[in-house]
């Protein structure tokens, strides 16, 4: 079996590999950056689920793998605030299709005045805590809980949400 993961960035790609290789033992998994088709800063769910879809099925197309891998992170509003939010999407060769999601965190003040005027969630949290690429480590999550949670688990509890339709297809009609 071959798994394909739309992001060559390392937390992405090792929380794939945490959750899938037990699954599918002997597995191979390559990884290719593929455009998401939305915004660098996906504001809401359905633009975030939206990214995730499109990097799962990209990587799927150009790598002719039997599953394809997408991770999207972006930032919602809430009643509380700017938070956080996260989905995966699954797609088989088949066309089976599974989604998961949603990490959300609130935002402290300063990052969400970084992100509504304009700039992305990795770059604020750098500024917040005087570090760089903080995106490829343990995230938003990771800095504001003290890594009691972090992106890669956050990203390997959503992967195993949208493992549902392939643990148990026959409760899942396939499109």
């Amino acid at each position: 079996m071959r798994i394909a993961i739309g992001s060559t960035n390392p937390v992405k790609c090792n929380a794939s590999r945490a959750v899938l290789k037990p699954l599918y033992p002997g597995a191979q998994f390559v990884s290719i950056e593929v455009p998401s088709g939305v915004s660098s800063q996906p504001w809401g769910d359905v633009e975030t689920r939206t990214g995730a879809h499109n990097r799962a099925r990209a990587v799927l197309a150009q790598t002719g793998a039997d599953l394809g891998v997408g991770l999207e992170g972006g930032v919602q509003d809430s009643e509380f605030g700017l938070m956080t939010c996260a989905w995966c999407v699954l797609v088989n060769a088949e066309g089976r299709t599974g989604v998961g999601g949603n990490s959300c965190v609130l935002l402290p003040g300063a990052v969400a005045t970084h992100i509504r005027q304009g700039g992305e969630l990795g770059a604020a949290m750098d500024r917040l805590v005087h570090e760089q690429n903080t995106r490829q480590r343990n995230g938003a999550i990771g800095i504001l809980t003290g890594d009691l949670e972090t992106r890669q688990s956050a990203y390997e509890t959503i992967i195993r949400l949208a493992l549902a339709p392939f643990q148990h297809p026959d409760w899942y009609t396939m499109p």
